[in-house]
């Protein structure tokens, strides 16, 4: 028992022992993984410091490169320039001295005396002389006959002593002009020596020129200036209108250098005489509506002016520019409603480029939209912050959730999801949210901080523009600083006039309107394009030269645009061949209409089928649009407008095609069917009907008949037929003779046993097919 216990204990020492020791190797162990691990680390801190200071090092050595780079460059540069200044002073030097030796040339040997002898040398010359020499002799030899024998003697000695006297002396005088000539012709080719290399001169060229004008500044002819001209592609004539441009690649072509000169000085004379000492003030917001056909943006509106504009709009479509200015209990508003309609881009561009704040409107059923996406595109290239009105929130499939989520693909992203757009929704049928999205225009508003001055010198934009039949030019304006005031004299584009009457959007008339105030103005010379900038300016007589100006300078870039088209098409049109063109002429009743109608209409262009726009014009349609559509055999369509009684004698008369229009839907449509008649149509094959050959049959008439059963369709005499062996088509022709049993029939049925006998083709099998099929006339129509 003593001996277990002791064995058991010797056991449980020996068992403590192992575990110390088996310890001791574990934290022996631990210890030194940390002290390697430790030198690793020291190891990897030391790589680093040593790749950051190489790599602080090779930036140092790149900079000091690049320094180096420089200065070498900039030492080049001012060699290249000190090199050209010398040159171009000893080319100077050399030419004062070449001048310099030829007046003194011409000083030393050519004398008053010179000049007389020889501008007798070119009065008397020798075949004056030889004449003069002549007319004598037949006059002594005249003489002579009447003289007695002896007398004639002692004449014909004295006449041959002269006549040898006459022939020395013109000798002598031969000799020394023939040697005054040659000196002369000699001093003249010592003189003017053809220069070594070509005269460089500063060719100053205005917004348009003529190609004789452009010669004559560079000293050359004209046909040098056509060649080049032709060299670099372009055909012109000596009279005809070349940009600047263009003048400038043919200038610098010759090597000559170009000077651009600026033809604005009046116009920039005037528009720089303006009130700059008064402060600016707060002004009201200019909010733009956009958004996508149909989604609510006049109803919008319509709720916030209390006023009902949308129900009375051809098809409930937006087809002008609104411009409205609306007081809320907050502050006042102006808002601009802008067309949905994808025709009208160009007004919406130009409504995002006069505003401060967009407010998208996108309907909650319907979603992200392709004028939605436009005028998201529109917004940003004018850099303007937008609000999105999410609309019909009323309706039971409205998912405003969805429109933040199709709007964040485009970079429009809510607040609530991080972003900087606010999203506010509404109904502008029961007018939920409505104070919510006026607060939140206004307060994108206060962060953009508006101001403008107030008094002084109006200035602002043309945003919609008509002719009135009892006002005249009628200009919706939306002035942006001072003050317009009634009898203002103002310049609108290529228009000027002095305001007669100004009215409000209500139609109310106003004497004055301030910053960010829409009003129509009376009195201006024509009707001013959209989009025009309007400026008051302090005389009437300057305002008229600087209209004037622009309207000449209009005139001759669309003459130099016009030319440069015809002769770049030329030849693009030969090769088409004949091209289809539908003559049209656009009246509408305001000036952004007839753009967009213009533009929707030229886009309907195809390669076969043109749309040609001959005349365009705001108002009713006159004598004159139907004269001319007679003329060009053109359509006339009128966009709310009417034709006058004596255009519409001259339709009836003329029996012209006139067509009104109020929805640019409508417009659209038919144009696009009108083009489409004038397609040529499209031939297309239908199988009508298979047959199996069965058995082949030899006949004295015919040849080789196949005994056939009709297997689909139906097999008709005189059609095309195609004949397959193995789905091979092997032979193309036509039915001779169809018989059923012993009788010529028209047609064979499904199902029927027919002979058939193949025109010309006599290798027909059994197991061949014959497909039978007849050409369609399919219709085209523009996509």
């Amino acid at each position: 028992e003593a001996e277990a216990k002791a064995q058991k204990e010797a056991e449980a020492k020996a068992q403590k022992e192992a575990e110390a020791k088996a310890q001791k190797e574990a934290e022996a162990k631990a210890q030194k993984e940390a002290q390697e691990q430790a030198k690793k680390e020291a190891e990897q801190v030391k790589v680093a410091d040593a790749t950051k200071a190489e790599t602080t090092k090779k930036t140092a050595v790149k900079d000091e490169n690049k320094q180096k780079r420089k200065a070498e460059e900039e030492e080049f540069r001012r060699r290249a320039e000190e090199a050209a200044r010398q040159k171009a002073e000893e080319q100077a030097r050399k030419a004062a001295e070449d001048a310099k030796r030829y007046a003194d040339f011409e000083d030393d040997n050519f004398s008053d005396d010179d000049v007389d002898d020889y501008s007798d040398y070119h009065l008397t010359s020798s075949y004056a002389r030889e004449a003069e020499n002549e007319e004598e002799r037949r006059n002594e030899n005249r003489g002579r006959g009447k003289k007695v024998a002896k007398a004639k003697k002692n004449n014909r000695d004295e006449e041959s002593s002269k006549n040898e006297r006459e022939a020395n002396r013109r000798n002598n005088q031969q000799q020394n002009a023939k040697g005054k000539k040659s000196n002369r012709k000699s001093a003249l080719q010592q003189g003017f020596t053809k220069p070594a290399q070509p005269v460089t001169r500063d060719v100053v060229i205005g917004e348009t020129i003529t190609v004789g004008e452009l010669a004559n500044k560079m000293a050359v002819k004209a046909t040098e200036v056509i060649k080049t001209m032709m060299k670099m592609g372009a055909m012109a004539t000596i009279n005809q209108v070349i940009d600047q441009e263009t003048a400038q690649l043919v200038a610098e072509e010759m090597g000559h250098k170009v000077v651009l000169r600026r033809e604005n000085e009046l116009e920039e004379a005037i528009l720089s005489d303006r009130d700059m000492n008064a402060e600016a003030e707060p002004r009201a917001p200019v909010v733009t509506i956009m958004g996508h056909v149909d989604h609510g943006k006049t109803s919008l509106l319509d709720y916030i002016r209390k006023a009902k504009v949308a129900a009375g709009e051809a098809g409930g479509i937006t087809q002008h520019i609104g411009a409205y200015h609306v007081h809320t209990p907050n502050g006042d508003i102006t808002f601009l409603d802008t067309p949905g309609h994808a025709a009208f881009t160009s007004m919406r561009a130009r409504g995002a480029q006069a505003t401060d704040i967009v407010v998208l409107v996108v309907a909650a059923d319907d979603g992200v939209m392709p004028q939605t996406i436009e005028a998201i595109q529109h917004a940003k290239a004018a850099n303007v912050p937008l609000v999105v009105a999410v609309n019909k929130i009323d309706k039971p499939e409205a998912d405003p959730d969805r429109v933040k989520t199709e709007l964040s693909q485009y970079g429009v992203i809510s607040e609530d999801w991080g972003g900087d757009t606010q999203f506010v929704n509404v109904s502008a049928k029961k007018g939920i949210g409505i104070d919510e999205l006026l607060d939140a225009i206004l307060l994108q508003a206060e962060v953009l901080e508006l101001k403008a001055v107030k008094d002084g010198m109006a200035t602002g934009v043309v945003i919609e523009s008509y002719l009135d039949k009892g006002r005249g030019p009628v200009a919706t304006v939306l002035v942006q600083s001072g003050t317009l005031n009634r009898g203002d004299t103002v310049l609108c584009g290529l228009e000027y006039g002095r305001v007669r009457a100004m009215r409000n959007e209500i139609g109310k008339e106003v004497k004055s309107a301030g910053p960010s105030i829409p009003v129509e103005i009376l009195g201006l010379s024509g009707v001013p394009s959209a989009g025009d900038e309007m400026t008051v300016v302090r005389d009437e007589k300057k305002a008229r030269e600087v209209a004037l100006y622009r309207q000449g300078k209009f005139r001759e870039v669309k003459l130099a645009r016009q030319q440069k088209a015809k002769l770049e098409n030329m030849f693009s049109s030969m090769t088409e061949g004949d091209v289809s063109e539908l003559n049209i002429i656009v009246k509408a009743d305001v000036q952004g209409s007839v753009e967009a109608i213009c533009q929707a209409l030229l886009e309907l262009s195809t390669d076969e089928v043109k749309v040609k726009i001959v005349g365009s014009g705001v108002g009713g349609i006159t004598e004159t649009d139907a004269t001319l559509a007679a003329a060009s055999n053109a359509i006339i369509v009128g966009f709310n407008v009417r034709a006058d009684a004596s255009a519409r004698k001259v339709v009836e008369a003329e029996n012209l095609d006139l067509r009104y229009y109020s929805v640019i839907y409508d417009l659209i449509n038919e144009i696009k069917a009108a083009l489409s008649g004038m397609l040529q149509p499209e031939f297309k094959q239908e199988i009508i009907g298979l047959a199996e050959v069965r058995d082949v049959f030899r006949s004295p008439k015919f040849g080789a008949i196949a005994g056939c059963m009709v297997i689909e369709g139906v097999v008709k005499r005189h059609n095309p037929i195609r004949v397959l062996r193995d789905n091979v088509v092997i032979y193309e022709g036509e039915l001779e003779s169809l018989r059923r049993f012993k009788d010529d029939v028209n047609e064979v049925r499904n199902g029927m046993e027919c002979g058939i006998g193949v025109k010309n083709y006599n290798d027909v099998r059994v197991g061949d097919q014959i497909e039978v099929f007849e050409t369609v006339e399919v219709k085209r129509s523009i996509e």
